[in-house]
């Protein structure tokens, strides 16, 4: 009797600690929920997702809160990455050029899509009847500077509004009163002065979300190889809401790769001019 009392003893003075110990599994499965980024501190869509959280208590999202989310980031000082809609806009810069913007109008047309060209101004002066032809087929004009300049953002902002009032002549010299509510800066090289001058002259600056780079062509790499490249890269990366950068300008395996790429597109989304 006294062994099994001892025994009992032993028993309860070892299991009193565990019972004042919440499982471990309650601990496991119950983390505190994480705060929602804030849009503007969301991280690039390249960046791997989070492992910190069990995905049992991951936020559900639906797919419009994620469409939403993607709207709402900006690119370089405020620049527009998206479209503002789940509507997809193609753009094609640095032209027009005479031997590829016909051609590329022509497929536009015979899609039904409409698109936002941003044009050079040395460009648009030299080819009035090309602007004309964008803004009669209903595309949006964008300013895209005078000659393309990429260091237009260090300049004076007195020499970068003038910049942008030469472009935006030229494009009315064409085309008189046409509505320019739009500006790319070349090379994507946005700052604060070059976002604020374009808007107190009545544009929004736009960057990209998906970007081709249609106009690299590393050594060796074949035409029909850089077509690919560019198919695969607007098909893959596209999504509701997305600003698409092209060129027109110069870039024939562009102008082939959208024979491709316009009725994928047109299947696929909403294609929006700005």
């Amino acid at each position: 009797m006294t062994g099994l009392l001892g025994q009992a003893a032993a028993a309860q003075t070892t299991s009193s600690p565990q019972a004042t110990q919440p499982p471990p599994a309650v601990i496991a499965l119950s983390p505190p929920p994480s705060p929602a980024p804030s849009p503007s501190a969301a991280a690039p869509s390249s960046a791997p997702p989070s492992t910190s959280a069990p995905s049992k208590v991951a936020p559900q999202r639906t797919e419009k809160a994620i469409i939403h989310k993607r709207k709402t980031r900006t690119g370089p000082a405020g620049s527009l990455l998206f479209t503002g809609t789940d509507g997809v806009a193609l753009t094609f810069d640095d032209g027009p050029d005479p031997d590829y913007t016909p051609v590329l109008l022509r497929m536009l047309a015979r899609e039904k899509i409409k698109a936002t060209f941003c044009v050079v101004g040395t460009q648009a002066k030299r080819h009035p009847e090309l602007v004309r032809a964008i803004a009669k087929a209903g595309h949006t004009l964008c300013n895209h500077t005078w000659n393309h300049d990429l260091k237009l953002g260090k300049k004076p902002v007195a020499k970068i509004k003038a910049d942008m009032e030469r472009t935006n002549a030229a494009i009315r010299a064409a085309v008189p009163n046409a509505q320019i509510r739009f500006f790319r800066a070349p090379g994507g090289h946005f700052n604060g002065p070059v976002v604020a001058t374009a808007k107190k002259l009545g544009m929004t600056s736009i960057y990209w979300k998906v970007d081709p780079r249609d106009w690299e062509h590393p050594a060796g790499e074949s035409h029909p190889e850089h077509r690919k490249k560019i198919i695969r890269i607007v098909q893959k990366h596209t999504r509701p809401g997305a600003i698409v950068l092209s060129h027109d300008y110069a870039q024939p395996d562009t102008i082939a790769a959208y024979r491709t790429l316009l009725p994928w597109l047109r299947q696929r989304f909403k294609l929006v001019a700005l």
